[in-house]
């Protein structure tokens, strides 16, 4: 089983396809559905077969049960504790055809507790997936920490997705990677590296970041992604091909999920980016961060 700790929100997705007009009226499509990269991740891993439990916080409100209630039916367990008095997170993603920016409210997110993680992580489990985004936040940063933590104890292996440019500059990267430290997958897009680990092709950043974590992986959107291990080992991938790119929103943690189905099953690295890869391509030729079709396992 996967375990993956982090974010559970209702995303309001706006979808745009030309610019915004300032101050005046922009035409779109909007909906409402469930989001958080935590969530969005597991969903992922449910669609690719994968025995999954979500670790997260929502609000005492109807919200908080619509979010729980879908990840259920898509086939997640969800460990998800109930925050009296607390509204469940909410984020506006405004989304173009390349590009997102999200309004963020993270609300019960902020609320998740190191008991809870530990709680999630006494049941039997092969690997624990960190969204970064407890760590980006002091309310919920003893979280994450006990996550990685109880996992190493308990001989899990141990991936964490950098989550976001902005909130990791604000903490710094040399506290990020401290956090991190000799966690066996690090996943960041291409504005993380920069953060991280300084201008340079993927290639070079990712070797720079397997100073931190064993192994790394840079997220280049239509360019592929890049593997580097420990070792000097480096495995690269092109992109698959996508018909039309309709929303990137969740499309990095779909690719996220699809690495880390194959290669918590003895897939290779070349092998787990492909299937990253695949589900990313899916994820972008679609609207919304989850996957369209029902679980079916």
């Amino acid at each position: 089983m996967i375990v993956v700790v982090g974010d559970l929100v209702t995303d309001v997705l706006v979808v745009h396809t030309g610019p915004i007009a300032i101050g005046s009226d922009t035409g779109a499509s909007i909906t409402v559905s469930g989001g958080g990269q935590a969530a969005n991740t597991a969903a992922w891993l449910a669609r690719a077969g994968r025995d999954v439990t979500l670790v997260a916080a929502v609000g005492d409100d109807p919200a908080g049960r619509e979010r729980v209630a879908e990840l259920t039916a898509a086939g997640v367990r969800c460990a998800v504790r109930t925050q009296e008095g607390a509204s469940t997170g909410s984020v506006v993603v405004l989304a173009g055809p390349q590009e997102r920016t999200m309004i963020t409210d993270r609300g019960a997110a902020l609320l998740l507790g190191a008991d809870d993680v530990r709680a999630a992580l006494e049941t039997p489990a092969a690997h624990l997936h960190l969204s970064g985004y407890p760590l980006l936040h002091a309310e919920s940063r003893p979280a994450g920490l006990a996550a990685l933590r109880t996992a190493a104890g308990s001989g899990l292996t141990t991936s964490v997705d950098a989550a976001s440019a902005a909130p990791l500059r604000s903490v710094g990267a040399g506290a990020f990677l401290a956090w991190v430290r000799d966690t066996d997958v690090l996943l960041c897009n291409a504005d993380e590296a920069d953060v991280l680990a300084g201008p340079g092709t993927a290639e070079e950043q990712a070797r720079r970041l397997t100073e931190h974590a064993r192994n790394a992986v840079v997220k280049r959107g239509a360019a592929g992604a890049t593997w580097a291990s420990r070792d000097g080992r480096l495995w690269s991938v092109a992109p698959e091909q996508v018909r039309e790119m309709k929303d990137p929103t969740g499309a990095g943690d779909a690719f996220a999920a699809g690495l880390l189905a194959a290669w918590c099953a003895g897939a290779d690295p070349e092998a787990a980016l492909r299937a990253g890869s695949q589900l990313g391509a899916e994820a972008v030729g679609q609207v919304g961060a989850r996957p369209r079709h029902p679980f079916s396992g």
